[in-house]
């Protein structure tokens, strides 16, 4: 019998992760040491944005390779820091059954991805060190009295508000450190929920909140990047108009509940439900079970009264899913179109449009082709991107104000 919990291999899987931290760290500081402090969290800020992208879809080829128990203990494996410490238990398991959760491949894969999580997490909390660090210094090298440097965004008046914005510039900005002091509280609860995937033996709610925890973390990060950009002068809100604005909140919103549902299809296994297109086993409105599909609170494979899920209840979750997905497409390509004829967001609007024609491609395959994983890992990174663009959108603009550089900003104000 395996302990769920075994914290014996934990201080050894955080130095693991120290080290595989170590790497960016070093390449950041390195590659920025003439930089103010401020650039440096910037650019780190991206080089972790970078790794939790990664980190996203390696969580997915987990999932999707069936390696979630790969080590059906936590934080390590069979109470080791690595699978070649457990090569017995882990072969016992295999031989007992071949083909089961329990191999020596999935067990790597398993412990790989908690060794990327576990890095990540160190780079986050560096992250929040060094912007309090950074805060406090610039508050303690500022005079008494003085008063607040001017930030990109907001424009000063009269003719000292160009020298401030230009001191500010030159300083380097800091966001505040609050933004990374929230990401590394949501990057402890993920961590929470990755142990959960594995004690509560990958039970679909809790795989779910998972992946959409790794993707509101990939959010904070980005929302934070462009912080960092608008804090350095590099770029400013642009303003939109009403309708755009509104359209762009409406569609982050209808991107965040189609990501749910198709995690609860992915994690229900819901994808072959339905192998054909655009037809559901041969109707547009096949036999469901909708009250039995979308019940939270069951384990895998179970349905609401003990027995084994039916087959209407799987087609519910995927066809749910499916009929969602034509109201996010046009949604996405509505955006799309909306943008691209605004300069400043053109590049959000190719990227938008592009991304949405790629989730369509990536989830016609797994329906036509039989989930094959790499269209099941591509659908998930498609996800991933779509958030990450879509959050750059939003921190990036608002829906009153005036467009313009950094420098036309500073000519405007001398």
């Amino acid at each position: 019998m395996t302990d769920l919990y075994n914290l014996s291999p934990a201080l050894r899987l955080m130095g693991m992760g120290l080290v595989l931290a170590l790497g960016p760290l070093a390449w950041v500081w390195l590659r920025n040491k003439n930089q103010p402090m401020a650039r440096r969290l910037q650019v780190l800020t991206l080089v972790t944005l970078f790794l939790t992208f990664d980190l996203v879809l390696f969580g997915a080829f987990t999932r999707l390779t069936d390696s979630g128990l790969g080590c059906p203990d936590w934080p390590g494996c069979y109470g080791h820091a690595s699978p070649v410490g457990a090569q017995q238990p882990i072969s016992e398991a295999q031989s007992a059954m071949p083909t089961g959760p329990v191999t020596h491949a999935k067990a790597w894969v398993e412990m790989i991805h908690r060794y990327l999580a576990t890095g990540v997490g160190v780079l986050i909390l560096t992250l929040t060190l060094f912007t309090w660090l950074e805060g406090r210094a610039q508050k303690g090298s500022r005079p008494a009295g003085a008063a607040e440097p001017a930030m990109p965004g907001r424009r000063r008046s009269g003719p000292l508000g160009g020298q401030r914005l230009a001191r500010s510039e030159e300083r380097g900005g800091v966001i505040s450190a609050w933004w990374p002091t929230a990401t590394l509280v949501w990057v402890c609860i993920q961590g929470a929920f990755g142990a959960l995937t594995v004690t509560m033996k990958l039970f679909p709610l809790i795989v779910t909140l998972h992946l959409l925890g790794g993707l509101i973390l990939l959010a904070l990060l980005r929302a934070q990047a462009v912080r960092y950009a608008q804090a350095q002068g590099e770029s400013l809100s642009v303003s939109l108009p009403s309708g755009t604005w509104l359209l762009l909140l409406a569609t982050f919103a209808l991107l965040w509940l189609q990501i749910a549902l198709g995690g609860w299809v992915s994690t229900n296994y819901a994808v072959l439900a339905c192998t054909d297109f655009p037809s559901c086993q041969g109707s547009f409105w096949p036999a469901m079970n909708l009250r039995e599909g979308f019940t939270f609170l069951r384990a895998l494979g179970v349905g609401r009264d003990g027995d084994n899920i039916s087959f209407q209840a799987l087609t519910a979750i995927h066809y749910v899913h499916r009929l969602a997905a034509y109201v996010v497409f046009a949604a996405l390509l509505w955006l799309a179109s909306r943008l691209r004829h605004l300069p400043a967001m053109r590049s959000y609007g190719l990227w938008i449009g592009g991304l949405a024609l790629w989730q369509f491609a990536t989830g016609l395959s797994n329906v036509v082709l039989g989930w094959p994983l790499v269209a099941a890992v591509s659908h998930t990174g498609g996800a991933a991107a779509l958030v990450v663009v879509l959050t750059g959108a939003v921190f990036s603009s608002r829906r009153t104000g005036q467009v313009a550089s950094a420098s036309k900003l500073r000519a405007a104000s001398l």
